[in-house]
């Protein structure tokens, strides 16, 4: 028989049950984009369970939770978490609840697409398999951050699977098998980021299974669109980067200094914003062309910031149990 006839039979036929989670922080407008993202997916509906954990919302996330598993025609699953402030708890939560054989992970704020789930299931017909990791894609923008970000591809897994202690999928589009979380333990429910490089690393290094990634399970995630935003988002980045050297001890970021900063922005003002308005007024640049430094230097600067102030969380060595 042809391989790939056999392939393409096993694959059609491996349809496991799965359990969506999702945390939730005052997510009261991003449901019903998110529940018309879930409603279009192309996995068989009686296969899927979507279990979406309010975080001690503030708006009216839960009852909105709640009147949309009374409406649906999918298995909304509407769950709290009010002790831990945490979406890794939040999580860990959705987990404990779940009856499904693989567990997909997203967020209130991304929108996966119809064929999303089918794909990130379909490299876990290989038993050796243990996590599955999809792309993250952006969102239309227009403004200038989005655009920035969606050139520098910001969100995209290539940037963590290619990280040089292990590779590891962020949980806006992940996908991990049941059998592997009993085996390594649920998230730190006292991390507030860096929790998704955690997990895939204790899987990986305990050699539960490998990690692969499905590039056409995409999920998109809406950029950034205000400095204080993009601030935000960098800071975190460098705490995750803290938190990680302090756990495994990766290795830190190079400090992006205040007199580096300066170089590169005299750099920037005598040679490149000439040589780009030039550009500009030929058609060949726009204004993300000519503001591509200084954003950069900004969302760097943040980065170290977030790095240098972090402070691992006392009880982050906790690792919770199914």
């Amino acid at each position: 028989m042809n391989d790939n006839l056999v392939n393409t039979v096993t694959t059609d036929a491996f349809l496991p049950k799965v359990s969506v989670v999702i945390p939730i922080y005052n997510g009261a407008a991003d449901l019903p984009e998110l529940i018309d993202c879930l409603l279009a997916q192309t996995y068989p509906k009686q296969q899927v369970e979507y279990l979406l954990v309010d975080n001690n919302s503030s708006d009216r996330t839960y009852v909105l939770l709640q009147q949309t598993a009374e409406n649906s025609p999918l298995l909304i699953r509407p769950l709290s978490e009010k002790q831990i402030q945490s979406s890794y708890a939040a999580r860990n939560t959705g987990i404990r609840a779940a009856s499904g054989e693989i567990i997909a992970f997203t967020d209130a704020d991304c929108r996966p697409q119809p064929e999303w789930l089918h794909t990130l299931i379909v490299p876990f017909v290989n038993e050796d398999v243990a996590i599955v990791a999809g792309e993250i894609t952006a969102l239309p923008g227009q403004s200038l951050l989005e655009v920035f970000a969606e050139r520098q591809e910001t969100l995209s897994q290539k940037h963590t699977l290619a990280h040089k202690f292990c590779p590891y999928g962020q949980t806006a589009n992940l996908a991990i098998r049941r059998q592997a979380l009993e085996k390594a333990g649920l998230f730190r429910p006292y991390l507030t980021t860096g929790g998704d490089a955690d997990i895939c690393w204790r899987i990986q290094r305990e050699n539960i299974g490998r990690l692969e990634f499905a590039s056409e399970a995409i999920v998109q995630h809406r950029h950034r669109t205000t400095l204080r935003e993009l601030q935000s988002q960098w800071r975190r980045y460098g705490r995750s980067n803290r938190y990680l050297h302090e756990l495994y001890g990766i290795e830190l970021m190079r400090d992006i200094t205040l007199k580096e900063c300066g170089y590169r922005l005299a750099r920037w003002l005598l040679k490149e914003l000439p040589r780009d308005s030039f550009k500009a007024l030929a058609g060949k640049a726009s204004l993300v062309d000519l503001l591509n430094t200084p954003i950069g230097l900004f969302t760097a600067r943040a980065r170290t910031a977030g790095q240098r102030e972090a402070k691992l969380p006392k009880k982050a060595t906790i690792i919770e149990n199914i």
